[in-house]
C-alpha cells in the first residue's frame, strides 16, 4: 500500500500576500529574482518536487498584479485565493480554500513564499516525524549564537541562555481543522501569530520540532538575498 495513502492528501498552502516593507524595492519580495526566477517559484518547485505534495494554494493580495498565473508546476495543480491583513488571515484563507478532498484531519504544509531554498531531505524528515505526531511538527534550527538582551538605551542588560532555544523555519506542518481552529482563535482573542505553531501552541499544543538546514532562510532584507545568492553561486 502506498503509505500516503494512509495519510490522506497533502496540500501546501504559501501565504503570498504580503508586501516586505523591510526588504523594500518596486515589487514584492516573493517576485523578488533568485537565480532567474521569482522567490515563490523556488519555492513551489521545491514544495511539488515532492512525491508526497499533491497541491498548493498561493495565497494574495487583492491587488497583485505580479502573480504570473500559474496553474500547475512540476505536473500538480496551483490554486490561488485572495488573503487578509495578517498571516493568520491569509493562511486561513488558504487552508478554506483546498480542494474538499483535503480532509478535516489530513496533514497540510505551511510554507513562506520567500523562503526559496527548501531541500528535499528537510521536507522528507518533517513528513516522517510530523505525520507520526498527533499535533505535527515544524523545520526548526537551534539558536548557536549568544544572546543579548538590550536596554531602552541600547545597552546590554544581560546575556540569555540558548539552550533549548530554536528558530522557528518553514514548512510547518499541522492537520487542516485544528490549525484553522487555532488561528481563528488567536484573531478572536486579538493575538498576531507570527508563525502557525504559535496559534497551535496557544491552545496548549506542543508540536515537534525537527531540526533543519540552516540555509532554509528567509528573505527579509537585501542583505538576505545577498546570502542566499552567495551560497547558490
Amino acid at each position: 500500500m502506498n503509505p500516503d495513502h494512509v495519510w490522506g492528501r497533502l496540500w501546501a498552502v504559501v501565504p503570498a500576500a504580503g508586501i516586505g516593507r523591510r526588504f523594500g524595492g518596486d515589487v514584492a519580495k516573493q517576485y523578488t529574482e533568485l537565480d532567474g526566477q521569482p522567490l515563490v517559484a523556488h519555492a513551489l518547485q521545491a514544495l511539488l518536487a515532492h512525491p508526497s505534495v499533491d497541491g498548493a494554494v498561493v495565497v494574495l493580495a487583492a491587488d497583485d498584479a505580479s502573480w504570473p498565473g500559474w496553474t500547475e508546476i512540476s505536473g500538480k495543480p496551483v490554486a490561488t485565493c485572495i488573503g487578509g491583513a495578517s498571516r493568520a488571515e491569509s493562511v486561513l484563507a488558504g487552508l478554506a480554500a483546498l480542494p474538499e478532498s483535503v480532509r478535516a484531519d489530513d496533514f497540510v504544509l505551511v510554507h513562506d513564499a520567500a523562503r526559496p531554498n527548501l531541500q528535499q531531505d528537510d521536507l522528507d524528515a518533517l513528513l516522517e516525524r510530523g505525520r507520526a505526531d498527533p499535533v505535527g511538527a515544524i523545520l526548526a534550527a537551534p539558536v548557536r549564537d549568544t544572546l543579548k538582551r538590550a536596554g531602552d538605551d541600547g545597552g546590554i542588560d544581560g546575556t540569555e541562555p540558548r539552550e533549548r532555544l530554536w528558530r522557528a523555519l518553514t514548512p510547518q506542518l499541522f492537520r487542516r481543522l485544528q490549525l484553522s481552529r487555532a488561528l481563528e482563535a488567536a484573531f478572536a482573542d486579538g493575538i498576531e501569530v507570527t508563525d502557525e505553531s504559535m496559534a497551535m501552541e496557544r491552545q496548549g499544543l506542543r508540536p515537534l520540532l525537527v531540526e533543519g538546514r540552516e540555509d532554509n532562510l528567509k528573505v527579509t532584507t537585501p542583505a538576505d538575498l545577498a546570502l542566499l545568492r552567495a551560497l547558490r553561486a
